[in-house]
């Protein structure tokens, strides 16, 4: 019997606001930006990148430029992204 893996895509597993909501938290809280980062472009893979990019009037490409790993995206970008995700971000 063969067996066939393929590639985890956690973004198949992020399908509601809650699960999404404590994704992004547990990122958050590690308090590792590139890990964060990875988070945020999983979520926005979820949503779905070309509806986020429609939301953040930034391209497909430049939004997927700036979630790429050891990436340096600009706060605006980032502030962008969450918010089209439904999210918000604070100081608390």
């Amino acid at each position: 019997m063969k067996i066939t893996t393929k590639k985890w895509d956690t973004s198949e597993y992020l399908d509601n606001p809650e699960m999404i909501h404590e994704y992004l938290k547990a990122a958050f809280e590690e308090g590792n930006s590139e890990l964060l980062m990875v988070a945020i472009g999983n979520v926005a893979k979820a949503k779905g990148m070309s509806e986020i990019a429609r939301k953040t009037n930034l391209s497909r490409q430049n939004l997927y430029k700036a979630l790429a790993p050891n990436s340096s995206p600009k706060f605006e970008t980032i502030k962008k992204v969450v918010e089209a995700l439904g999210c918000k971000l604070a100081v608390v």
